[in-house]
């Protein structure tokens, strides 16, 4: 394990992450806001031991190979929502503990958009703009995680999409070097935080409104810059933005780019993981409206629509955001929401959860073994479009499976281990683990008010479910630390 050379890439990524504190602060001199101050200590801190671990090292050189990939990819998340978590612990009003301010940073950059904080629209502009910035950039550290660096090391979605199926992404590859990849993937992403911005500026927010909420939506990361969330606006149109924008980042970002290099956006209506998306979001939309019509939960049709369209598209791609307490919906609808959010995005995007891909080979391996139970000596293959699928792909989906949900069940028996209820401990396993947000019980409107120890579970559970599973998981094998 070539240590150094992790040590001196680590300190270069905090040297380069100390960068994020100047916007920041530059917020706080255009509001005169006072909340400038805890940015440049973070940055000073963050710079300093950025490059006293990247100096004694920097002549360090070698070929890295997949087990230090695994251990950069870990620190990586772990180092940097570490330094992000110091502006919110040099903060004095609110006065935040160490865990309070590790769990917010965590959920920022992990997108999972869970908060212990209340009176948000009361807080300085700086803080505001910095908590959604980590959204913006772990939305984008996800998509190069996703599409250029798990690829490599054998595990994530993409790599069982890019290796094993026809069409757009595998027929384009992206491009060949790393590099190229995030800097193509880059172009993509801040081209539609800016449509963003501006659909929602021209809708009604102010220019600092739309910004924030640009970042978090195509981050698909939940975090507002009010209590209310998206309800604070009160508007269809906002509504309706939202949505749009947030599909359209639960989309394989890589078809985004076959999209935009090939000018045929044909390859989407090719993609089959892309039509099991919109078909569930499809049902999930149409099920909630009937529901709240038939409970008759709010006055009128559109009404009903709009909340129904907004809930389920926000919860199920692992947003989180809000028009609307969900939680007092008839019961059915918020556990109905809650595990929609285990499918979450398409592999590739920035949504949490197991991905679309996975589920939907699931299925597929579900229904063949109930052919073979009729037919034992019939022989079915699994197919993904129209190409057939080798075992060893849904044995790794199957594998993938069997991990989340152990990874689950520990976490929420720890959860309760703490003294929380049953329906706070499921809602926020999954909430966290899924990279969602909100949950229900104590954890319906923030995160504030439960324990310490069980803030640290969760931001566990953060990492979990943002590195999928594996990823993490394979640093706790006995194998992986030999040799």
């Amino acid at each position: 394990m070539q240590y150094r050379t992790i040590i001196k890439i680590l300190g270069q990524l905090v040297a380069l992450f100390s960068i994020t504190m100047i916007p920041p602060a530059l917020v706080s001199l255009i509001y005169k806001d006072g909340g400038g101050v805890p940015f440049v200590l973070a940055f000073v801190f963050s710079i300093i031991i950025g490059l006293i671990a990247y100096y004694p090292n920097r002549k360090q050189r070698g070929d890295l190979k997949a087990r230090e990939g695994f251990l950069i990819v870990v620190l990586f998340w772990l180092v940097l929502g570490s330094f992000g978590s110091l502006p919110l612990i040099f903060l004095e009003e609110p006065n935040l503990s160490i865990a309070d301010s590790v769990f917010e940073s965590f959920s920022g950059l992990t997108t999972t958009g869970a908060t212990v904080l209340t009176g948000i629209e009361y807080l300085p502009k700086a803080i505001l703009f910095y908590r959604q910035q980590l959204q913006w950039l772990g939305g984008m550290g996800i998509i190069v995680l996703a599409v250029a660096v798990l690829p490599m090391l054998g595990v994530g979605g993409m790599q069982l999409y890019r290796a094993e199926t026809p069409g757009p992404v595998k027929d384009s590859k992206m491009t060949p070097r790393i590099a190229d990849t995030a800097k193509h993937l880059w172009y993509i992403y801040v081209s539609l935080t800016g449509a963003c911005t501006l659909a929602y500026w021209a809708a009604g927010m102010n220019w600092f409104d739309a910004i924030c909420h640009a970042f978090s939506t195509i981050a698909i990361g939940g975090f507002s810059t009010y209590d209310a969330s998206i309800g604070h606006f009160n508007s269809p149109l906002i509504n309706i933005i939202c949505v749009v924008f947030l599909l359209i980042a639960a989309v394989n970002f890589s078809l985004h780019y076959a999209a935009v290099a090939n000018k045929n956006f044909r390859v989407y209506w090719r993609d089959p993981e892309l039509k099991v998306f919109l078909f569930i979001q499809t049902c999930l939309v149409l099920l909630c409206f009937f529901v709240l019509t038939s409970a008759g939960i709010y006055t009128s049709t559109d009404q009903a629509f709009d909340q129904a369209l907004f809930q389920a598209v926000s919860i199920s791609t692992t947003a989180g955001f809000a028009t609307d307490s969900f939680s007092q919906w008839p019961l059915f609808l918020p556990i109905l929401l809650i595990f929609s959010s285990f499918i979450g995005g398409c592999a590739g995007s920035t949504g949490g959860g197991m991905k679309v891909v996975r589920v939907f080979l699931l299925y597929l391996q579900g229904i063949r073994e109930l052919n073979r139970l009729v037919h034992p000596r019939a022989i079915y293959s699994i197919k993904l479009g129209r190409k057939a699928l080798p075992d060893k792909v849904v044995e790794a989906v199957w594998g993938f499976f069997s991990a989340y949900a152990l990874v689950f069940v520990i976490i929420m028996l720890c959860l309760l281990a703490t003294g929380m209820d049953n329906i706070t401990a499921f809602s926020a396993t999954a909430a966290c683990l899924n990279n969602l947000g909100p949950g229900l019980g104590d954890v319906a409107a923030h995160f504030g008010d439960i324990t310490d120890t069980a803030k640290w579970i969760l931001t566990l559970a953060m990492v979990f479910g943002r590195l999928e599973i594996f990823t993490l998981l394979v640093l706790f094998t006995p194998t992986f630390w030999r040799g």
